[in-house]
């Protein structure tokens, strides 16, 4: 996780739910836990395995169910890294800063966070020039990361 994102605790996501009008049910506070303990990008797949190596009885369709519920709702950010697979992570960004880039290794899959914003220059280009209201961006590079390059 970047060191610009602050962690939130259970509490805090309780009242995320709450300001949306849903409850803080066994099963979200146990997936939610899992974004809390595990901050970096994971699929529905990923959190149900996690929940088994807990010994946790929610089913894989709990799982998606929940991490689409919570996405609509802003609490969890799904990001998409061009493979087919969903994944999340918690929504930790003040709504007034840019979220961070990811860096996706073509290779090993691998998916390093990059905090630093150079696009703010290109953005003001952009509305002067089309009076477009950029409110965020996301951007994805893809490559190979220090230790693919490496090895070949």
């Amino acid at each position: 996780m970047s060191e610009n994102h602050q962690l939130f605790s259970l509490k805090d996501l309780r009242g995320k739910l709450y300001e949306r009008g849903y409850k803080m049910t066994p099963q979200r506070k146990e997936i939610l836990q899992i974004f809390v303990e595990h901050p970096e990008h994971l699929s529905a797949e990923d959190v149900y395995s996690l929940l088994r190596e807990k010994e946790s009885e929610i089913g894989l369709a709990t799982v998606y169910r929940a991490l689409d519920l919570l996405s609509k709702l802003g609490i969890l950010v799904q990001i998409d890294f061009g493979d087919g697979c969903a994944r999340y992570e918690l929504n930790t960004a003040d709504p007034n800063v840019h979220h961070h880039h990811h860096l996706i290794c073509l290779n090993c899959k691998k998916v390093i966070e990059f905090d630093e914003d150079l696009l703010d220059e290109l953005e003001e280009v952009i509305s002067r020039k089309s009076g477009f209201k950029i409110l965020n961006h996301e951007v994805k590079f893809f490559g190979y990361c220090k230790d693919c390059q490496t090895e070949t």
